[in-house]
């Protein structure tokens, strides 16, 4: 059953080495992931599950290594502990960019409350599937906590990412009273085809975590929401 999550926003910016000279834009950011990190230590769960965006889905064990090289920077993580890295090597595979991030803030954070298991949403996964994963996700442990990355809109001014778009700033806004507040039938409500215009990577996760709390009774509460470069970051804790 999940007992917390944390959701923090997934862009590599959030890592000082890749942001460099602008790091500083994301620092209160990165303190409020780190406030929502906290919650999920202190719910005590036999199971941490961390979900983000890619291409394709897939799950990934701990242990699994991720890499910043693709965006300039020799920088390596692991998702999870280094006892468990020969093993994730191993397998040959690497983590996404969502999950590598997921992977840094958990490192960053000194993670050492439970076991890791990492798992990628395919974009385009429809709700009812997401909602679907996440409920067995839910399901997989008796004390579940999920570490859910992803972005709102990337349509917030003219220099975004995808321009400007006006109908950013309200999926925004509702995204974040949705996220705040815990409102598992607002998330799972989200209109997927107006997520993809407005390049919005969390609408997947999001869903996936609103189908792992349908039952769970949390309470919400949003710690950081801002579009320093255009998109949407959320950051929101569950209990």
């Amino acid at each position: 059953m999940l007992v917390a999550a944390a959701v923090c926003p997934s862009p590599p910016l959030l890592v000082p080495e890749v942001a460099a000279g602008a790091a500083q834009e994301l620092a209160e950011a990165r303190t409020a992931c780190s406030d929502a990190l906290a919650v999920l230590a202190a719910s005590r769960p036999d199971l941490l599950v961390v979900v983000g965006a890619a291409e394709k889905g897939g799950g990934y064990d701990e242990g699994t290594p991720g890499t910043f090289a693709g965006f300039g920077v020799d920088l390596s993580v692991t998702l999870g502990s280094a006892a468990a890295e020969q093993t994730g090597e191993a397998t040959g595979t690497t983590l996404p960019a969502s999950l590598a991030v997921g992977a840094w803030l958990l490192e960053r954070a000194s993670w050492a409350a439970a076991p890791i298991a990492g798992v990628a949403v395919a974009e385009r996964l429809d709700p009812d599937a997401c909602g679907a994963l996440g409920a067995d996700l839910g399901g997989s442990a008796d004390r579940v906590a999920m570490l859910v990355l992803g972005d709102g809109s990337a349509c917030r001014t003219l220099k975004a990412p995808g321009y400007l778009d006006d109908r950013a700033e309200a999926f925004d806004a509702a995204a974040a009273r949705a996220l705040g507040s815990a409102d598992v039938p607002a998330l799972a409500a989200i209109d997927p085809e107006l997520a993809l215009e407005l390049k919005a990577a969390g609408r997947a996760p999001w869903q996936v975590l609103a189908g792992a709390a349908r039952d769970a009774g949390l309470d919400g509460r949003l710690l950081y929401e801002d579009a320093p470069y255009g998109v949407g970051y959320f950051v929101a804790a569950w209990s």
